[in-house]
């Protein structure tokens, strides 16, 4: 699933200290703000370290490119096995941990509804017929996947079940550029990818990284709440960017696997503040489809940071849970 992302950088700009770096990857960009441990630590070499990190997911997971091992086994007929690599075997792992807990509401095999509302790489259709929704909804869920895994052997038990991994591999490629960054030696930095996020250390300033969340409008731009982090990851779901409207009705891309239909409820933003973020990237699409009862219920009992925002009319307000307080700002708090 593609994730909405919407945090900005504020009040970071790199001083004489600190180097930035940028470039696209997976079809959106990333950026990096560091600084240098040793002056002598040429930049490219920095760049060629993050890049070969991307590349690890972009040659494994990366389902808009044919050759991929997971590209591979979405078009794989019944019984065809595929011998899958580690890094998989770990996200599919903490998927299944993080379905189990969100109560379905997080899915990677949702792909064929994706496809069928339009948000997978065929692009968009018409809008779906109820039979059209069952049959997507029959090929949706883990039950349908032999996954061995100790040998790490992946297949099917029905024809067109897909996995789709962009809703945790975007953040676990944020997490594999850090790990490279910090084998170079480099403790201070700020790794972004399409505004999924991890800070180590302190900022140019001396101080903690501040980053902030967009407000979700998309004629209004803005922020809606500003944070002080380091030594975490950070990601955000959000369903006022990517949708279509049919007869005046909008319909997100962030599809309920639970019910087989795009999300309708209040909530249109959610951020989750965690160690890892590839687990971020993936809370926060689970409870962008939770809603903001179940989700802010969820994060107070697994001890879970996150930020949600909610509309009400054309009135936007917004909660957090327990854990998330400390990383607001004196005025971050909530900004009409």
């Amino acid at each position: 699933m593609l994730v909405v992302l919407v945090l900005a950088l504020v009040g970071c700009e790199p001083k004489e200290n600190a180097l930035r770096l940028s470039g696209s990857i997976f079809g959106t960009s990333w950026s990096l703000v560091y600084v240098p441990k040793d002056v002598s630590t040429d930049p490219s070499v920095v760049e060629a370290a993050v890049l070969e990190a991307f590349e690890v997911v972009d040659s494994t997971m990366n389902t808009y490119v044919p050759g991929t091992p997971l590209s591979r086994f979405n078009q794989m007929p019944v019984g065809e096995v595929i011998e899958m690599g580690w890094d998989f075997a770990y996200l599919v792992d903490e998927a299944q941990r993080i379905t189990q807990l969100s109560g379905g509401a997080y899915d990677v095999t949702v792909g064929p509804l994706l496809d069928l509302w339009g948000f997978g790489p065929k692009g968009p259709t018409a809008y779906p017929s109820v039979e059209e929704v069952d049959a997507a909804k029959a090929i949706t869920g883990w039950s349908h996947v032999d996954w061995d895994p100790t040998n790490r052997l992946l297949s099917k038990r029905k024809p067109g079940v897909e996995v789709e991994l962009s809703s945790i591999a975007k953040g676990y490629a944020v997490d594999l550029g850090a790990d490279a960054l910090d084998e170079l030696g480099i403790e201070n930095f700020l790794l972004e990818v399409g505004g999924e996020m991890q800070a180590r250390g302190v900022s140019p300033r001396g101080d903690q990284w501040r980053v902030a969340i967009e407000r979700p409008e998309m004629a209004r731009s803005g922020v809606q709440a500003a944070l002080s982090i380091t030594d975490v990851g950070i990601a955000t779901s959000g369903d006022y960017r990517n949708y279509f409207e049919v007869d005046g009705t909008r319909y997100s891309h962030l599809i309920d696997p639970r019910t087989g239909y795009p999300i309708r409820h209040d909530l249109v933003s959610v951020t989750v503040i965690h160690p890892s973020t590839a687990i971020a990237d993936a809370w926060a699409t689970a409870m962008a489809v939770m809603g903001t009862t179940a989700s802010m219920s969820l994060a107070e009992e697994r001890n879970l940071a996150i930020y949600v925002i909610r509309r009400s009319g054309d009135t936007l307000s917004s909660q957090w849970s327990s854990e998330f307080g400390s990383y607001l700002e004196p005025s971050g708090g909530d900004r009409q």
